[in-house]
């Protein structure tokens, strides 16, 4: 059974250090970037005959002067076994059957106006996140991350943000929804554009063409916005969607849409997971970023994120629906945000929270998508021959 609140288990480590503390997300350009930016590899430098073969003491996740284009020998098969692992849980939106939720939606007594805005929030909310994460790994995290290894799986987790993105322009399409309504809602609802404008800066922080790790202080910056994204934006901000989603299929509404946020779900356990072991491992190789400093500034993030998640409860669940009340939420996104800490050898924000919804873990034991993926392992591997004539 997948556990809900961790996905796939995660080492934790706890380092610590003293250092300055780490600049604002704007963008700064440090006065040694053009120096530092000889200090890794980017996979684009000159080819040239006779170089060496690569050991596997010659890989570094970040600031690594190996050759980034030879995926082998592997040194974090951690990654490699969680690309292969996403992999085997291909899916297409396109797979799961709406004609019982298209009914629901468009009987008008088929779901109370609060549930209706649940369901719409959520598409919502999650349509432009998946895209600000998609943005995020190609436009900023994947030029920062030199191991071939773990590139390869921050390109799958690219493409399954894309896949994520089209399961909710499925759903959307498929209910009738108004689309420009609903992709622009992060433009319109307060609880939704403070979770998307939260995370921006921390993109901009890294793709900031100056930018380049090297330095402590840049090290620390992109250790720092890692967090941001994995722990906290995927994290966290997902947690009420996620939960109230899963509710309607617990409830046996809206079944075909429960479904794909399920398989959205396992998606994002994997990238969090995935994420802090990259975190974790940058910690371990270089234990003096991981600074006192540094640890409270995560702190307050979490702090801050988790307040935020919680206005976004309240506001799309002014009443209680579905077996489900905002008040539940403050104790269970403290209770996330506390594993979150722990995977990140960081101490409580908020001791004693408690989980309200211990059926979550046992809503998404996986043994009914084990037959939908066996399906589909079997259709690719009969159906996929081309005809070339």
């Amino acid at each position: 059974m997948l556990d809900w609140n961790d996905g796939h288990n995660t080492d934790t480590h706890t380092l610590s250090g003293t250092h300055s503390a780490i600049p604002s997300p704007t963008p700064a350009v440090h006065p040694a970037v053009v120096m530092n930016a000889a200090a890794r590899n980017t996979g684009l430098e000159h080819i040239d005959m006779g170089e060496r073969r690569i050991l596997v003491d010659d890989k570094k996740i970040i600031n690594c002067r190996a050759d980034l284009n030879q995926l082998v020998p592997f040194k974090y098969k951690w990654a490699w076994e969680k690309y292969l692992a996403a992999c085997n849980n291909h899916w297409m939106p396109q797979e799961i059957n709406m004609t019982a939720d298209i009914a629901t939606w468009q009987d008008p007594n088929g779901l109370t106006d609060d549930e209706r805005t649940i369901i719409k929030r959520a598409l919502g909310f999650f349509s432009t996140a998946d895209s600000l994460v998609a943005n995020n790994l190609v436009l900023a995290v994947y030029r920062h991350i030199t191991n071939p290894e773990c590139r390869q799986y921050l390109l799958r987790q690219a493409f399954e943000e894309a896949l994520h993105t089209h399961a909710y322009q499925y759903c959307i399409e498929s209910l009738g929804m108004d689309e420009a309504e609903v992709f622009n809602m992060y433009h319109e609802v307060p609880s939704v554009h403070d979770k998307a404008a939260w995370c921006l800066p921390y993109t901009k922080s890294l793709s900031d063409p100056h930018f380049h790790t090297g330095t402590p202080e840049n090290d620390r910056r992109l250790l720092r916005d890692l967090i941001a994204f994995y722990a906290i934006f995927e994290g966290t901000f997902f947690y009420v969607g996620f939960t109230q989603l899963l509710a309607f299929g617990h409830r046996n509404k809206m079944v075909g849409v429960a479904r794909e946020f399920k398989y959205i779900m396992r998606d994002e356990s994997m990238h969090m997971n995935f994420g802090i072991d990259v975190i974790n491992q940058i910690k371990i190789e270089n234990p003096h970023l991981w600074t006192q400093e540094l640890q409270e500034e995560i702190l307050n993030m979490m702090d801050e994120a988790t307040n935020l998640e919680i206005r976004y409860a309240h506001d799309t669940m002014p009443r209680g629906v579905l077996g489900l009340n905002a008040a539940q939420f403050t104790g269970y996104l403290q209770f996330i945000a506390n594993r979150r800490c722990a995977q990140l050898g960081l101490r409580q924000l908020y001791p004693g929270a408690q989980n309200p919804f211990t059926w979550m873990s046992e809503s998404i034991d996986l043994s009914e998508e084990a037959n939908f993926f066996e399906e589909r392992v079997v259709e690719y591997k009969t159906g996929g021959a081309l005809n070339w004539d």
